[in-house]
């Protein structure tokens, strides 16, 4: 390494007598090119890359979630990406614990953990922790099953919206599983579902975390953005990549794998309960409400240092900060 890219190694804890070495999140919109972003950082530092997209850790999941290549993974491989099949859920409590395990292997080799995605529910379970919940009710869970068929998961999600507000407003409309846990929970506690405890993931302890979060200062050009990678995605075979899901796994529709924006609408398609330009609007419509509610979990977040995708200076900005940030 030499001159600036050392310095900011330096700074950061890698070279020198700083004892120890940031934790860096990255995290935005989608479609605000932070993988990319975290592609650039990984040619110039020595870190370790960890998806945080509930999407990627499924394989054969890779149009549709954006994921990396497979020569791209090649030369910079990334952890916790292709760890499931689609019919094998995977938790916030399960990347908690397998996140947690990668960045304390990369501390221990002296290695920078950077964990990119756009999860937010992943990236406040590890930073926060997760709260206690009641265990899961098998016969209340039935109830609201039956209730779902009968009304429909708008009237449920409507539902959660009146009794519980706050649980609403950070699960999309569409998502049954947790629209039904947290209903479940409401009726086992007779409480909101509570957020993180403090003091039970990385930022209560010891471990220096740095937050970083691309965004778009102008929302017409994220909406262009979206159009323009839905088109790409349709072009690259989105379409047959969930009509092969539907026969490999013909009752997949429900689960978890299957929230991931995109999947749901062109499994409507392939239904044939919608056209092929209804499923491109449903879909462009419903990646514009995700980057919505992404922005708006950021901002109800402390910690979170903001920088502007459109800066032709992004990547500088963001090397400065790293270096600034990284020695306090």
């Amino acid at each position: 390494m030499k001159g600036g890219l050392f310095n900011l190694s330096q700074s950061l804890g890698v070279y020198g007598e700083t004892p120890r070495l940031p934790v860096v999140c990255l995290t935005g919109t989608t479609a605000s090119g932070k993988t990319e972003l975290a592609m650039k950082l990984a040619n110039c530092l020595p870190v370790d890359l960890i998806s945080v997209d509930s999407g990627q850790v499924y394989r054969g999941m890779d149009i549709g979630t954006a994921k990396p290549e497979t020569a791209v993974l090649r030369r910079t491989p990334h952890g916790l990406i292709d760890v499931r099949d689609i019919d094998t859920p995977y938790s916030a409590a399960d990347f908690r614990r397998d996140a947690g395990a990668l960045v304390r292997e990369s501390l221990e080799r002296q290695r920078i953990p950077l964990l990119v995605g756009g999860t937010l529910f992943y990236f406040s379970a590890l930073l926060k922790g997760l709260p206690d919940l009641p265990a899961a009710d098998g016969a209340l869970r039935d109830c609201l099953e039956k209730e779902a068929e009968i009304q429909g998961w708008s009237a449920m999600y409507e539902k959660l919206l009146k009794n519980d507000p706050s649980a609403a407003e950070r699960i999309a409309p569409g998502d049954r599983q947790r629209i039904l846990r947290a209903l479940e929970v409401n009726m086992l506690s007779g409480k909101p579902v509570k957020t993180n405890p403090p003091g039970r993931g990385l930022l209560g302890g010891n471990t220096r975390v740095l937050q970083l979060c691309v965004f778009f200062s102008d929302r017409t050009v994220l909406h262009q953005k979206i159009a323009d990678r839905l088109e790409q995605m349709l072009g690259s075979g989105l379409v047959n990549e969930v009509s092969l899901f539907r026969e490999q796994f013909p009752n997949a529709r429900n689960l978890p794998a299957m929230r991931s924006v995109g999947y749901q609408q062109v499994w409507s398609y392939l239904e044939n309960e919608i056209d092929y330009s209804t499923m491109v609007e449903n879909t462009r419509t419903a990646t514009r409400r995700l980057a919505k509610r992404q922005l708006t979990w950021i901002r109800n977040e402390p910690g979170w240092t903001w920088f502007d995708a459109l800066s032709p200076g992004l990547f500088d900005a963001v090397q400065k900060y790293l270096a600034s940030a990284g020695g306090r």
